[in-house]
C-alpha cells in the first residue's frame, strides 16, 4: 500500500492517487479519497477535481499503450469503489425530484455518468443510475413505471449518436425531458444541438439545467433533414458486405495481415466495424469532422501498437471506392484521408 500525505487540495493529491491506480492499490486510492473528505474538502470536489481527471489519465494511458485492457479495467474498477466510498461517507438525503442516469445503449464506459449520477446526489436529487448500455425499451419502461423529473444520458464516443437519438427522442415520447453529456456529442456539444437535446459539460451544469425545467425543454427541434438522401441508411444496410471485403481488400495487399492471430483478426475486424459505424455516424450528423477526428485517433491507436497508418488508409481507399456513388460518404473519405500522416510507398492516394 501506497504512503500518502495528508492535503486538503485534491490537486495535490492527484499524484498520489494515480499511483495508486498505476499499482492496483484499492484501500490506498480509498484512503487518498478518504483522507481530502476527512480533512474538510468536499465530496463533488473529490469527485471531479481526482477521480474524473485521474480516469481520464487512465484512457489517455491505454490509447498510449502504455496500460494494457486489464490495468485499465482494474484503474476503473478501484475508481468506482472510490466513488462508492465517497457516497457513502456523505450518505446524501434528497430533497429535489428523481432523475435518471443511464448510458446510451451500446455505451460501456459507466464511470463518468457514475460520477454525474454522484454530483446530482451530492446537489439533492433522488438520483436513480441504470448503469451501463441501457436499451431504449427498456429506459422507456422504467420511465413508465416511475415518475422522473428528467433524464441525464450519456455518450463517451460519437459513433453511438444514431443510438443517442433513438433514446432521446423515446425518453421525449415519455414527456421527460432529457439532457445530454459526455465526449460523444463533441467537445463543445455540438452535436447534442444536431440532435435536439440539452447539452452539459460537467455535471454542475446538468443539475443546473434540470433545476430549470423550462430550459430544459426549450431546445430547437433536431436539424436531420439531410438523413433524406438515404445515404445513412444505405451504409448501415450494407455493414457487413463493407466489412468482409476490406478484410479481403487488407489481406490482398497486407500480406501481413494473412498471419494474423485470432485475436489480431478479431482487432481489425472490429476495426474496420468502427470505421463504418463512424462513417455511419458522421453522416448521420452531416458533419464530416466527427470522422475525420476519429480516424487521427485510430491512428494513434494502432500506430503506438506498431500498426502503419498505411492499413487505415488502405481501408478508407477501399470503402472511398465501395461508396463512390454516396456524395457525403465519399467526401469524407476524402478529408479523412488528406488528414492522415505522410503516407508511405504501398499506400494508397
Amino acid at each position: 500500500m501506497t504512503a500518502l500525505a495528508t492535503t486538503t487540495d485534491p490537486t495535490d493529491a492527484y499524484p498520489g492517487y494515480l499511483t495508486c491506480l498505476a499499482d492496483a492499490d484499492e484501500h490506498g486510492a480509498v484512503d487518498v479519497a478518504l483522507g481530502l473528505l476527512d480533512a474538510g474538502v468536499a465530496p463533488e470536489r473529490v469527485l471531479l477535481d481526482l477521480v474524473a481527471p485521474a480516469q481520464s489519465e487512465v484512457g489517455e494511458r491505454w490509447a498510449r499503450n502504455e496500460w494494457s485492457v486489464a490495468q485499465e479495467h482494474a484503474a476503473t474498477h478501484i475508481s468506482e469503489r472510490v466513488v462508492a466510498a465517497v457516497a457513502q461517507h456523505a450518505n446524501t438525503r434528497p430533497t429535489g425530484g428523481r432523475v435518471v442516469v443511464a448510458c446510451m445503449d451500446g455505451e460501456w464506459h459507466a464511470l463518468p455518468p457514475r460520477l454525474v449520477a454522484e454530483v446530482l446526489r451530492l446537489r439533492g436529487w433522488q438520483v436513480t443510475f441504470l448503469g451501463a448500455s441501457v436499451p431504449a425499451a427498456h429506459l422507456v419502461s422504467y420511465l413508465h413505471r416511475h415518475d422522473a423529473q428528467a433524464v441525464a444520458l450519456a455518450c463517451a464516443l460519437p459513433m453511438r449518436l444514431p443510438h443517442a437519438h433513438r433514446m432521446i427522442e423515446a425518453c421525449r415520447r415519455s414527456d421527460v425531458p432529457v439532457v445530454v453529456g459526455g465526449r460523444g456529442f463533441g467537445a463543445d456539444g455540438r452535436w447534442a444541438a444536431r440532435l435536439g437535446a440539452a447539452w452539459a459539460p460537467d455535471a454542475p451544469s446538468a443539475s443546473e439545467l434540470i433545476a430549470d425545467e423550462r430550459a430544459l425543454r426549450r431546445v430547437p427541434a433536431a436539424q436531420l433533414s439531410h438523413l433524406a438522401d438515404d445515404e445513412y441508411a444505405s451504409l448501415v444496410r450494407r455493414r457487413g458486405e463493407l466489412i468482409d471485403s476490406a478484410l479481403t481488400d487488407l489481406r490482398d495487399r497486407m500480406p501481413a495481415a494473412l498471419s494474423y492471430t485470432p485475436a489480431q483478426l478479431d482487432s481489425t475486424i472490429s476495426d474496420l466495424g468502427h470505421i463504418v459505424d463512424s462513417l455511419a455516424a458522421a453522416l448521420y450528423v452531416d458533419d464530416a469532422s466527427l470522422f475525420t477526428e476519429f480516424v487521427q485517433w485510430l491512428v494513434e491507436i494502432l500506430t503506438s501498437r506498431g500498426v502503419p497508418a498505411d492499413a487505415v488508409d488502405l481501408t478508407l481507399a477501399h470503402y472511398a471506392t465501395a461508396l463512390r456513388d454516396f456524395p457525403r460518404a465519399a467526401r469524407t473519405l476524402r478529408l479523412s484521408r488528406g488528414g492522415l500522416p505522410t503516407a508511405g510507398p504501398g499506400a494508397v492516394r
